[in-house]
């Protein structure tokens, strides 16, 4: 009776903890890859059905609606905002600007470069953030984890083969632009599941309002604003209003999902996804678009996903392995088990006191 109403949390832990953890991360990128296909869908659907094409006004939409919606979701009582201190709200002023700033970069060297080798250098993000979570975070990764990058980073090179004509300065904003996005996903990370431990919906809550004004910014020293403006004047109708509400709020649930599916997983599992939505976005357009690729490109799309697989079952393999609990180094005896006899738990003590 005593025996049998001894708690075993070992048995818990080995049981439907380390299970449940593991199918809860990959769930998340499951519905992240959904609505960032989703996302790009619509995203061309309204930039070829309704001319559309302000980028910078688009992207200022998405945090917008992210920031209402983060916003909503606190008054329902989904989370409670933590209290931060001027060094921790300094902390997420930096964060967004780091946020659109990586935006910015990025379309700005889009201007210097080839959309292939911009989508190239782009891949190299995981290697990025592998450095800067080694020389920042003293972070370290097996063997098999690098090497699972390889075929990844490969197929994306092949997929995405193309013209690769650039400039020297858009060969810098474009290098700069992926650290900028490695530094990104590593600090979106940290301040999770670092010191703040904040919860998605409120990191999107203090990050999108800032974000909106500095890409309201950005939109006017483009240019682009005074042309919004005189867009809506001109050609603005009901239908393309809602159009860009379902736009953002789409935006808003990628965003949400995006964070805590970074926070469930890593920074370098994200940036392994990035890639591998990037390729699953190319098959998109050749399916829905009807958008040609030649055999390399095929065969690109082909290895990427299989890196992505292979990364994957290196990471779950290694997850389970870090949660498996300790094996005792000496068999215990079971609550249901047989009962030793007086002889048998001598020669078991002496057992231990031996190796001790």
């Amino acid at each position: 009776m005593l025996g049998r109403d001894r708690p075993h949390p070992l048995q818990l832990s080995a049981g439907g903890t380390r299970p449940n953890k593991v199918d809860t991360s990959y769930s998340w990128l499951a519905v992240y890859f959904f609505l960032n296909l989703t996302l790009t869908i619509y995203n061309k659907a309204i930039l070829s059905s309704f001319h559309f094409g302000y980028p910078w006004t688009l992207t200022g939409i998405h945090t917008l609606c992210s920031g209402i919606g983060a916003y909503i979701m606190g008054r329902m009582g989904y989370f409670t905002p933590a209290k931060l201190g001027e060094q921790e709200n300094m902390v997420m002023l930096m964060f967004s600007f780091l946020y659109t700033l990586n935006i910015a970069i990025s379309n700005v060297s889009l201007h210097e470069v080839s959309v292939a080798f911009h989508q190239v250098v782009r891949a190299m993000t995981p290697v990025f953030t592998i450095a800067i979570s080694v020389m920042f975070l003293g972070k370290k990764y097996s063997g098999m984890t690098y090497l699972s990058l390889a075929p990844l980073l490969f197929g994306v090179y092949m997929a995405t083969v193309g013209d690769y004509s650039y400039t020297a300065m858009g060969f810098f904003l474009t290098v700069l632009g992926t650290v900028l996005a490695a530094t990104k996903t590593v600090v979106t990370n940290r301040i999770q599941v670092g010191r703040l431990q904040l919860h998605p919906l409120d990191l999107l809550l203090r990050m999108s309002p800032l974000a909106f004004v500095q890409t309201v910014i950005f939109s006017w020293m483009k240019g682009e604003l005074e042309e919004v403006v005189s867009f809506c004047k001109e050609e603005m109708t009901t239908k393309l209003v809602l159009a860009l509400l379902v736009n953002g709020i789409i935006a808003f649930f990628l965003n949400y999902v995006s964070f805590t599916a970074n926070k469930k997983t890593s920074a370098l599992t994200m940036t392994v996804a990035a890639n591998v939505k990037q390729v699953l976005s190319i098959v998109v357009a050749v399916t829905v678009f009807n958008t040609k690729i030649g055999f390399l490109n095929g065969l690109g799309i082909i290895m990427t996903l299989i890196g992505g697989g292979c990364y994957s079952y290196v990471d779950l393999r290694e997850k389970a392995m870090r949660m498996r609990p300790p094996t005792p180094a000496f068999p215990l005896a079971s609550p249901n088990g047989p009962i030793l006899s007086e002889q048998e738990s001598e020669e078991l003590l002496n057992v231990r006191i031996s190796t001790q």
